[in-house]
């Protein structure tokens, strides 16, 4: 019999160079709306720093916050056959990550991203590799949850096989944070994907894009994303806080209380979004779970990388309790 896992991750996992720029700008539109990262073109231009983390993506990032709080964990992903893919594999072994799934594509390179960091925010050059995946119906009853998020954009034949698993077994509880190419597979191409999630995870722009809308509003986004399918929606809103929805109960959450400035942004999405959906995993509540999530993301901004600052539960438990009494979701 296989193992039983708390939790199931399915997403593409990456390299990732973090290289902090020394000489850049940032330029706006007229509207002041779409900032563009400027360098010079045709020269030489120094950096600062260069840092590399394996093992990194939305689904890994996640996978391996779950773990350090303390759930069984695996992960559906791909990787190379080459020197890149060993270090992944090597990750997840160190932070208790199970590989049972994980398919090695022994011809093909191992994705690799380069992250622009300037001013506490990046910009990522990406490319994921055609690969073949573990098939997600072979899972059975093996996991309680699982959480889904970004892959590749030949993957839409995939997608039909983690719905499929999702109808034949709807015991089983999907945390879908959508990447870049299943928001532009677009809602209609994704139904059943929708359909069948637990917990939604996106920003308030992502919110308004999947439905169709230019209307920002947070109870109009969370009515819209409900009717989809989903139970519970999430609707993160950068530094200002995140919102939370499970159709009777609205809240809306500030950030985690720290004076000291981000160092870098990278993960901190990934690691709200660990801290809310392991705390379902745990039986928590919306509101208690919003109370996990911006600890999570507050203690990745530290650091370089996505996975560096995530949190074992009894730090994670260290810095709620010492959250000032006003640090709690406000109903809406």
């Amino acid at each position: 019999m296989k193992e039983k896992y708390d939790v199931v991750c399915i997403g593409d996992v990456v390299m990732d160079a973090f290289i902090t720029l020394k000489e850049a700008r940032v330029e706006w539109d007229a509207a002041h709306e779409h900032p563009r990262l400027s360098m010079s073109f045709a020269d030489k231009i120094p950096y600062e720093s260069l840092t590399v983390a394996p093992a990194v993506g939305n689904a890994s990032n996640v996978a391996v916050g779950a773990a350090r709080l303390g759930l069984n964990t695996a992960i559906i992903t791909s990787i190379g056959g080459d020197h890149y893919g060993t270090e992944i594999l090597d990750r997840y072994h160190k932070e208790g990550v199970s590989t049972e799934y994980v398919k090695i594509n022994k011809s093909k390179p191992t994705n690799y991203h380069f992250v622009l960091s300037y001013k506490a925010e990046r910009t990522i050059l990406i490319k994921h590799q055609e690969y073949e995946y573990y098939d997600p119906r072979k899972l059975d009853s093996n996991t309680d949850w699982i959480y889904f998020s970004s892959i590749a954009e030949h993957t839409l034949p995939f997608h039909k096989k983690v719905s499929d698993y999702l109808k034949r077994h709807p015991e089983v509880k999907m945390g879908f944070n959508p990447g870049t190419f299943q928001l532009r597979f677009g809602a209609k191409k994704l139904r059943d994907i929708y359909k069948h999630t637990y917990a939604l995870f996106v920003n308030r722009e992502e919110a308004a894009f999947i439905l169709g809308t230019k209307k920002e509003d947070i109870k109009f986004l969370f009515k819209g994303l409900h009717k989809m399918g989903p139970k519970v929606v999430v609707i993160t809103d950068g530094p200002a806080g995140a919102y939370a929805s499970d159709g009777m109960n609205q809240y809306f959450m500030e950030p985690y209380p720290d004076p000291r400035p981000p160092v870098s942004r990278t993960g901190a999405g990934d690691a709200f979004s660990t801290g809310f959906f392991c705390g379902l995993v745990y039986g928590l509540s919306i509101y208690d779970a919003l109370r996990w999530a911006p600890i999570e993301s507050m203690h990745v901004v530290q650091f370089f990388g996505a996975q560096t600052g995530l949190l074992s539960k009894p730090a994670l438990m260290k810095l709620l309790r010492a959250a000032p009494k006003k640090y709690s979701p406000k109903r809406i």
